[in-house]
């Protein structure tokens, strides 16, 4: 990836980065790696743009899960350390699937610009995107989060929400592992650990996902990427098995 940036982006190109709970592979970048590739968009001067969809739903914790977001804004936009050319970065956060609002389409970007940049420019240019494009945006879904957030007792029942929903893929994750290695000659499952979230690349080839299919209905992508928030304690043992048939067949 680093590698790719380095010779391939150019100046101002927009670079879109997971925040975290990478969709589709379930591999986030650990933090030293996160700051390495601050300096490397500081340096070439990229336009970052996050991807927040996820938040909570990696570790439990807002705010461990909005690290790398925080950590470019401090590097990119260090006060003793702003040229005339520092790119702005922006950040589409989304409710969905943290609050359970699928469907409402409810989310907020924003916009983090140099400090002498009148925002003025940017925010008419927003509001012309807006209008042509949605007009007004739904409101259900925006006071429901509205309540939440601005209610300290609401708010940590949700946070306490998240720490329960992540919790119980971690545990999932761990139990598909050490069910799967249960079984002969199918190799090292710790990735499915070592991912985070609710997707993972399993390193199932497009035969063995058409045999998951056709002989034991599990579903995945063709590329072996699979949503382990439909994993539970009914049916994981299933599921193993049929991973362990097709690793085998």
């Amino acid at each position: 990836m680093t590698s790719t940036l380095e010779h391939d982006a150019e100046e101002g190109d927009v670079v879109i980065l997971h925040a975290c709970a990478h969709n589709p592979t379930g591999i986030d970048p650990t933090r030293e790696q996160w700051q390495a590739l601050a300096q490397l968009f500081k340096r070439k001067k990229l336009f970052t743009f996050f991807d927040s969809a996820y938040q909570g739903f990696a570790t439990g914790d807002v705010d461990a899960d909005a690290w790398a977001i925080r950590h470019f804004q401090q590097v990119l936009f260090d006060r003793g350390d702003v040229s005339a050319d520092v790119q702005g970065m922006c950040i589409a956060q989304s409710f969905a699937k943290n609050f359970g609002l699928y469907g409402e389409r409810v989310g907020a970007l924003h916009l983090v610009l140099p400090s002498q940049t009148p925002a003025l420019g940017s925010q008419s240019q927003l509001l012309r995107l807006v209008r042509a494009e949605i007009s007004n945006a739904p409101l259900f879904g925006c006071r429901i989060v509205h309540t939440i957030l601005s209610d300290p007792e609401l708010r940590n029942m949700w946070k306490q929400d998240l720490q329960t929903m992540s919790g119980r893929i971690k545990r999932m994750r761990s139990l598909l592992r050490h069910e799967i290695e249960k079984q002969p000659e199918v190799g090292d499952w710790g990735h499915l650990e070592s991912q985070i979230g609710m997707f993972s690349y399993t390193g199932l080839g497009e035969e063995q996902v058409l045999r998951l299919r056709d002989v034991h209905h599990v579903y995945l992508m063709l590329n072996g990427r699979a949503s382990l928030s439909g994993v539970n304690e009914g049916n994981v043992k299933y599921i193993a098995a049929a991973i362990s048939d097709v690793i085998r067949y």
